[in-house]
C-alpha cells in the first residue's frame, strides 16, 4: 500500500504544506471532510479555504504562537483548539506536525489532525467535577484501608487547616482524631456494612477541637481505573449547631439566675427517679428546702442584692449532696434536693436525708458575703421518702411542700419529715442524740462492774458495763442508746469516757492489796477500735492514770476482726506488747473462724449468754456451747460463760470443762463502791 494510499484511510486528516512565504497546502488527506465538512479539494484550489480560518477567534492567535514558536526552535508541535465545521458545529482538533527541510532550502510542514472533540468532552466532564468537590463547602476525604489520606478537598483545607499536600498519605485517626477507639467503631462499621453516619469530634491544626457529622461510605475497587478500595468520608461542620442546640437545652431546662436544674428538669429526673425505683425497689427522698425571710432581703436590699444570695445558697446547696443526686431552683427562694432511690428501705433513706438535711442548715447558718453587704440566712427543709412502688411525681412534690411548712410552723431554720412515722422516729431518735450529747457534758454516764467467777467462787475480775443515769434518776441500758450512739457518730467519745473512767477504776483497785489482782474486761466498739488513734489515746490513758496495762482486757466483737482482719491484727499486736490482753465477745454468733482464732493475740473466748439461756434444754445449743470450751482448750484458750443464771447451767459448763463465769446466779453489776466491797468479800 502508497503512502497516500494509507494516509487517506487514517481516521483523521493528514497534511502537507510547502513554505513558499505563506505555507500552501499541497496535500490533504480525505479525512479532512469528516473533521471539517469540507474536501480537501477546498483547501488545495488556488485560491482556495484556508484552514486557519475555521480556528475560532478565541483559540486562533494561542495556535499560531504555538506552532510559530516549535518551529522557529525546529521542534514538533501539538497542539489542540476549536474550529467551526461547514455544519456550524464546533469540534476540538487535536494537531501534531513539525517542519521537514527541503533540498532547496525551502521548509515542508507536515502534520496530521485528530477530532479530539470526545475525549476533550471528558476531560472536561472531569475537570467539572473535580472543580465540584473541591468547591464543596463539606470536607471530601478519601482512605484506603489502611486509613492514609488519598484525597483532601478544599473543603477539608478549610475545615481542618492543613493543605491537600499535607494531609495526603497521612493517618486519618493520627490526625484528626482524639477519641481514637470512636474512629476504629466507625471504620469497623463501614467495613462491615458498607456505610456508617454519625457524629465525631475532630481536632483542627490549631488545636481546637469541632464536632462533625460525617458519613462514611465504602467504595469497591474499580479494575478499570485500576483504583484500589477505598473509604469515602463527608464531613460537615455541626459545632455552630451543637452551641445552638446546647444554649436552647440551658434555657428550657436550667435556672438561668443560678445555672441550676429548673422546675422542667427536676420534673424530669423525678419521675426517671420513681421509675427506676419502682424497678430495683430502692428509696430515695426529696427535699424541699424555702429560705427564711428572703422577701425582707429583697425589700431592704434590692433584687441585686437577692439574686447574688441565690446564687451563693446555689453554690452551697450543691455541696452538701453527692454527685448523683440533683439540686433544682423552682423559682423564686424554692430549692429542691432529689435524693436518688439507693437505699433498701425508707428508713434508710430517712437517714441519708437527715443527713443532708443537717449539712444544709450548717452550710445555710455561715453568714453570705453579698458584695459588701454581710448578710445572715436560715431555710427551712421539707423531706419525704419516696419508692416508685407507691409514690408519684404529684404526690412526693406536695408531701415535701406540705413537710416544709411544718418546718416553717416549728420555728423556721430546721427540718421536718412529712411520714408521721418517720417523723416521730427522727425527732424521738434527734431527741435521744441531743440526751447522749448532754450526757457527755454534764457526766450522766456511769460504769457498773459484773463480778467474773471462778469455780471455787472467787473474784477474778469484771467487766465494765456502761449505764446511764438520766436527770430523772431513771437508768437506761446500752440496748436502749448504743446504736444511736453508734450511728451519730458520738460511740467514739463515749468509748473514750468508758476507757478513761474504767482505767481510773482499775488503777484504784491495783492500789489495793485485796483487789490488785483483778482484771478489768472493757467492751470496745469496732468504730472506735480502728481509729487512727486509738493506740496512742490509750497510752494517754495508761500515763494519766498510773494503771497498770496487764489487768486491763479488751473485749472484741467478731464482725470486727473480720472486717478488717490485718489491721485488727496489727492493732492487737501493739497493745498486747504493753500488757493488755484481749477477749473474744459474744463467740459463736457471728463469724466464727478457725483462722482467726489461730492467727490473732487472743487470750480468752467468752460463751453468749444466747447460748446458755437454753444450755440445758436445747440440744444445739448444748453442742455448740461444748464445741466452743473445746475449741478454747485445745487452742489454749480461757473460757467465759456470761449469763449463767443458775446452777444446772453452772454445772453443765463444769461438766464440759468451763471454770470461769458471770451472771446473776452471782451477782448483777455493781456501782464502783459495791463492788469493791463484794470483791474484798470474796477474793
Amino acid at each position: 500500500m502508497s503512502l497516500d494510499l494509507l494516509l487517506r484511510n487514517l481516521p483523521g486528516a493528514a497534511y502537507r504544506c510547502l513554505n513558499d512565504g505563506e505555507w500552501s497546502m499541497l496535500f490533504l488527506s480525505d479525512g479532512i471532510e469528516q473533521l471539517t465538512g469540507y474536501s480537501p479539494a477546498a483547501f488545495t484550489a488556488r485560491p482556495g479555504l484556508s484552514f486557519a480560518s475555521l480556528i475560532l477567534p478565541d483559540d486562533r492567535a494561542q495556535v499560531e504562537q504555538a506552532v510559530a514558536e516549535a518551529l522557529a526552535q525546529e521542534q514538533a508541535f501539538h497542539v489542540t483548539y476549536r474550529i467551526r465545521t461547514a455544519g456550524g458545529d464546533v469540534r476540538w482538533i487535536c494537531e501534531q506536525g513539525a517542519l521537514n527541510p527541503a533540498n532547496d532550502g525551502q521548509g515542508m510542514l507536515e502534520g496530521f489532525m485528530s477530532d479530539f472533540t470526545l475525549p476533550k468532552q471528558a476531560d472536561q466532564l472531569v475537570m467539572e467535577q473535580a472543580s465540584y468537590l473541591q468547591r464543596a463547602r463539606d470536607a471530601i476525604i478519601a482512605l484506603d484501608m489502611d486509613s492514609r489520606i488519598h484525597y483532601w478537598n478544599r473543603g477539608a483545607e478549610r475545615l481542618y487547616g492543613w493543605s491537600a499536600s499535607e494531609a495526603h498519605g497521612k493517618r486519618f485517626c493520627d490526625l484528626l482524631c482524639d477519641k481514637p477507639e470512636l474512629y476504629h467503631l466507625a471504620f469497623a462499621h463501614t467495613v462491615a456494612d458498607g456505610e456508617w453516619v454519625g457524629e465525631l469530634d475532630h481536632v483542627r491544626r490549631d488545636g481546637s477541637t469541632l464536632d462533625v457529622d460525617t458519613r462514611w461510605t465504602l467504595l469497591p475497587p474499580d479494575e478499570g481505573l485500576e483504583a484500589s478500595q477505598k473509604i469515602l468520608v463527608i464531613g460537615t461542620d455541626i459545632s455552630e449547631r451543637k452551641i445552638n442546640e446546647a444554649r436552647i437545652f440551658r434555657l428550657a431546662f436550667f435556672d438561668s439566675l443560678t445555672e441550676l436544674p429548673n422546675r422542667a428538669n427536676l420534673l424530669d429526673h423525678l419521675r426517671r427517679a420513681l421509675l427506676g425505683s419502682a424497678r430495683t425497689r430502692k428509696c430515695g427522698a426529696l427535699m424541699f428546702c424555702d429560705l427564711d425571710n428572703f422577701k425582707y432581703l429583697n425589700d431592704s436590699q434590692g433584687h441585686a442584692a437577692g439574686d447574688l444570695l441565690l446564687q451563693a445558697v446555689a453554690r452551697r446547696l450543691e455541696h452538701c449532696v453527692r454527685e448523683s443526686d440533683m439540686v433544682a431552683r423552682l423559682g423564686g427562694d424554692e430549692f429542691v434536693i432529689l435524693l436518688q432511690p439507693v437505699e433498701d428501705t425508707r428508713e434508710l433513706a430517712a437517714l441519708q436525708a437527715e443527713t443532708v438535711a443537717r449539712k444544709v442548715l450548717a452550710a445555710m447558718a455561715a453568714p453570705f458575703q453579698l458584695a459588701d453587704l454581710g448578710y445572715t440566712l436560715s431555710v427551712s427543709v421539707g423531706v419525704v421518702t419516696l419508692c416508685g412502688t407507691v409514690d408519684t411525681v404529684e404526690s412526693t412534690l406536695r408531701q415535701a411542700d406540705a413537710a416544709m411548712y411544718q418546718a416553717k410552723a416549728s420555728g423556721r431554720n430546721t427540718f421536718r419529715f412529712h411520714d408521721p412515722a418517720v417523723q416521730a422516729a427522727w425527732s424521738a431518735r434527734a431527741q435521744l442524740e441531743g440526751g447522749l450529747r448532754r450526757a457527755l457534758q454534764h457526766d450522766e454516764f456511769e460504769l457498773h462492774y459484773q463480778p467474773q467467777l471462778d469455780r471455787s467462787g472467787h473474784v477474778l475480775g469484771a467487766e465494765a458495763l456502761l449505764r446511764w443515769r438520766l436527770p430523772n434518776g431513771k437508768l437506761l441500758y446500752p440496748a436502749e442508746f448504743i446504736r444511736a450512739a453508734e450511728e451519730s457518730g458520738m460511740i467514739i467519745d463515749i468509748g473514750r469516757w468508758v476507757l478513761r473512767t474504767a482505767c481510773a477504776e482499775l488503777a484504784r483497785w491495783q492500789r489495793v492489796k485485796e483487789t490488785a489482782g483483778l482484771t478489768l474486761s472493757v467492751n470496745v466498739s469496732a468504730r472506735q477500735f480502728t481509729e487512727p488513734d486509738f493506740v496512742a489515746m490509750l497510752h494517754q490513758i495508761f500515763e494519766h492514770s498510773g494503771v497498770e496495762p496487764s489487768g486491763l482486757k479488751l473485749e472484741l466483737t467478731e464482725s470486727l476482726v473480720v472486717s478488717d482482719f490485718s489491721q485488727t491484727a496489727h492493732t492487737m499486736a501493739t497493745l498486747k506488747r504493753r500488757g493488755l490482753s484481749f477477749s473474744l465477745d459474744d463467740f459463736g454468733t457471728g463469724y466464727s473462724s478457725l483462722a482467726y482464732l489461730r492467727k490473732l493475740p487472743l487470750d480468752q473466748l467468752k460463751i453468749d449468754h444466747s447460748f446458755m439461756r437454753d444450755v440445758l434444754t436445747d440440744q444445739n445449743d448444748a453442742s455448740i456451747v461444748r464445741s466452743i470450751i473445746a475449741l478454747g482448750d485445745s487452742l489454749g484458750l480461757q473460757v467465759i460463760a456470761e449469763g449463767v443464771e443458775t446452777p444446772g447451767q453452772r454445772q453443765f459448763l463444769s461438766d464440759a470443762g468451763c471454770y470461769i463465769y458471770q451472771g446473776y446466779l452471782y451477782q448483777r453489776a455493781l456501782s464502783s463502791e459495791h463492788f469493791t466491797q463484794y470483791a474484798r468479800g470474796l477474793h
